[in-house]
């Protein structure tokens, strides 16, 4: 690699860190080429990204950003995922986690907090913001539902 393409590559990467909302660091050693492309699938359909760069260019790429705390855990073999939302990133690395225990979480960053690898859990935990708006609705409609079955049943009765 070049000094153009490592200059490059720096500005991409100080691009993602200062656009992303959460970022999940994990350590990948170990992981097959199939296995690796699952993972990214995975990341892919949760709405993030993952990357796998030069660990030296990322440290240097996170100084000045709010992740600037996560220089230390870019040692070895590391890919970091990364995404506009607090959640996603981190819901596709545990649950991948679980599948293959290859994929380890070394930590992580929401916005300008560092995360522990069980606050990262804790979040991943959370459900999808479609989920919680389906929740909510069902909520709303659920009296009124329950009226309409008691008066339906009551006209029933009486009839």
């Amino acid at each position: 690699m070049n000094r153009e393409e490592k200059t490059e590559l720096l500005g991409l990467l100080n691009e993602v860190f200062s656009n992303a909302e959460s970022v999940v660091i994990t350590e990948y050693l170990g992981l097959t080429v199939a296995e690796a492309d699952q993972l990214r699938n995975k990341i892919r359909e949760a709405g993030a990204s993952l990357r796998v760069t030069k660990n030296r260019i990322a440290r240097l790429a996170v100084k000045g950003t709010k992740f600037e705390g996560l220089a230390d855990l870019f040692k070895g073999p590391v890919a970091m995922a990364y995404a506009s939302d607090p959640i996603s990133a981190c819901k596709a690395c545990v649950e991948f986690a679980k599948e293959n225990e290859k994929l380890v979480i070394m930590g992580g960053a929401l916005s300008d907090k560092a995360l522990t690898i069980d606050e990262i859990k804790a979040l991943a935990a959370i459900p999808s913001m479609d989920e919680l708006h389906a929740k909510i609705i069902g909520l709303l409609q659920a009296p009124a539902s329950k009226m309409a079955r008691v008066c339906k049943a009551y006209s029933e009765k009486a009839a």
